[in-house]
């Protein structure tokens, strides 16, 4: 896979809250999202999703992953309850003639559907059943990141067919992935955790949350991530956009935060004065019963 280099973005105009939620989603989706492209990529090219395959996106955010699995010839549905203004994002990018709308509408425009809730908002939607749900949110960066995932998988399944898909992801061994130890060094302003604190990556965080789900297994991957940055500022941006750094920003602020990233990100900044950091991701497939 070619790795991504995020390209100069123009920054945003006025100051910014301890959490603007809107210039997150926008930096989240200019910036960071595409990051994961490879490994949309080698599932999707593993699983052979193309015309015909109907996807169910579980935290869906800003849709890229969505658009990939649509530029194949699949039909996809997103859901996210997490964030709306990454979810306003997505229905730009896949529904752009009626992404204005507000509520828990799904919105459909052809073979695309955005909505704003759970799973069992699609309950009884007389939809034929999916072949493929994800998770493309990646466990293991942040305490408590896979806490409720496997009751959402359990609320998914029953909408897809018997025996379909479903992929989850998460971080790689932290010695393999650069951006670990910058979140963890940054992460210690939250010490001790008070909910959303760093946390390393464990060997069977997939396996554990899809046996609870009362999945099948049926295989893993890993695949090289890396992320790729035209400068500190874009790097910063990126990585405050994830939200795996909000609980030191509620620490201490956005302006501490800031610093002590550019102090870790120093290491990984290239004569040119890009960002590079290699990362490898895990995922997981596992199959509705």
């Amino acid at each position: 896979m070619t790795p991504t280099l995020v390209r100069q973005h123009l920054r945003h105009a006025g100051p910014a809250s301890r959490v603007d939620r809107r210039v997150r989603a926008r930096d989240w989706a200019e910036i960071q999202e595409r990051m994961l492209v490879p490994l949309h990529e080698a599932v999707y090219e593993r699983l052979e999703v193309g015309g015909g395959t109907r996807v169910l996106g579980l935290g869906c955010g800003s849709g890229l992953a969505l658009l990939t699995a649509a530029s194949r010839g699949a039909a996809v549905t997103g859901v996210d309850d997490s964030s709306l203004e990454r979810v306003r994002l997505a229905r730009e990018r896949l529904l752009p003639e009626g992404h204005g709308a507000e509520g828990l509408g799904a919105h459909p425009r052809g073979d695309a559907r955005i909505v704003w809730g759970t799973p069992a908002d699609l309950s009884g939607a007389g939809q034929p059943a999916y072949d493929l749900v994800t998770a493309f949110e990646p466990v293991g960066g942040v305490t408590g990141d896979s806490e409720g995932l496997a009751e959402v998988l359990e609320t998914a399944a029953p909408l897809a067919a018997r025996g379909a898909a479903v992929v989850l992801v998460g971080w790689g061994p932290p010695e393999r992935c650069a951006t670990s130890a910058v979140l963890r060094g940054v992460g210690r302003l939250a010490e001790p955790p008070r909910g959303g604190g760093w946390r390393p990556a464990r060997r069977d965080d997939l396996e554990e949350i899809a046996q609870r789900a009362g999945l099948g297994l049926d295989g893993s991957g890993r695949v090289a991530c890396p992320f790729g940055y035209a400068d500190v500022e874009s790097a910063v941006r990126g990585l405050l956009s994830t939200g795996l750094l909000d609980a030191a920003v509620a620490a201490t602020d956005e302006v501490q935060v800031d610093k002590e990233l550019n102090e870790a990100l120093h290491p990984h900044r290239r004569r040119d004065g890009t960002v590079w950091m290699p990362n490898v991701f895990r995922y997981l497939i596992a199959r509705t019963r």
